[in-house]
């Protein structure tokens, strides 16, 4: 199918407001959903919506009449709210516009899963790493109310991927930490990067993070990818770099916090403890930015 217009849901935010930027750089048209007043100037079109009513998202997305939708307009962590309301944000949101997108004919959709899906920050208990690298097939323990939405989206885009009236395709994308340039410089470039002295709190460098990061642009460009490919049902995604935030080698990361898990392969360097290999194969997405060279 040709895609002219993509909705993107939270563009007044960080992530969501860099994937209009990037889809306006690659020749589409582009509609902002969010909740509130306009506080971006990229967006062809904004459309204020309660993303937790149903009947103003349905609204909005028949007025967009876009051929995608990526949803970006969730809550980002689960610090500054109350736990149901961090969940009811995140899961009804991603309902809500599934089903609209499935009942307007809007065939392919993008949802925000998280690294957290499988337990990461936010948590006491460690993350429970079966083996590495960790693939999207990798089970998920998640503990705290933010981890248990990003699970349950996920769960959700399942079921509307296996239903006859859901939208065709649908990703769901694991972000870890999302970074630019100038954050990348400040909390890697010019810190100490190894686990003898380093800052191993997150985001940086946590075990539970699997020391990850992505770009932004990066971040942005596989929700684009994401959306261009039919996929013929619910897929997730890891969506993070290559590489780990440490200048200790992975190897050595290995030994020093995952002792328990099976290492299927051998690490080279400082590549990363997460295998992105489905996004590559599917999505023809690699990441191309390292905060080595920002």
């Amino acid at each position: 199918m040709d895609i002219g217009t993509v909705a993107v849901t939270g563009g007044n935010g960080w992530i969501g407001g860099r994937i209009i930027e990037h889809l306006n750089d690659h020749g589409y048209e582009t509609v902002d959903i969010a909740r509130g007043k306009r506080r971006e100037e990229v967006s062809d079109t904004y459309l204020t919506t309660d993303l937790l009513d149903a009947g103003e998202v349905y609204g909005s997305l028949a007025a967009a009449d876009p051929d995608a939708l990526i949803h970006m307009g969730t809550i980002p962590h689960p610090l500054n709210h109350p736990g149901y309301v961090t969940f009811e944000s995140n899961v009804m949101s991603t309902y809500h516009l599934l089903e609209a997108a499935g009942a307007l004919g809007i065939d392919r959709v993008v949802v925000p899963s998280s690294i957290n899906a499988l337990g990461a920050a936010f948590q006491e208990a460690l993350t429970d790493v079966r083996y590495l690298p960790v693939d999207e097939e990798h089970p998920r323990t998640p503990r705290d109310p933010y981890a248990i939405s990003k699970h349950a989206i996920e769960v959700t885009a399942d079921g509307f991927g296996r239903a006859a009236d859901g939208p065709d395709s649908i990703a769901s994308l694991r972000y870890p930490w999302v970074a630019g340039t100038d954050e990348l410089r400040e909390r890697l470039v010019e810190t100490d990067r190894t686990i003898e002295t380093g800052d191993l709190r997150r985001p940086t460098g946590e075990r539970n993070e699997f020391f990850s990061y992505v770009h932004v642009d990066d971040a942005a460009a596989i929700a684009r990818r994401a959306v261009e490919v039919d996929l013929g049902g619910h897929e997730v995604f890891w969506a993070v770099a290559a590489d780990t935030t440490m200048e200790t080698e992975t190897a050595d990361l290995v030994d020093a916090f995952y002792a328990d898990a099976e290492v299927r392969r051998e690490f080279e360097g400082t590549e990363g403890l997460i295998d992105i290999s489905k996004a590559g194969e599917l999505l023809d997405w690699t990441p191309e930015r390292s905060w080595r060279d920002p």
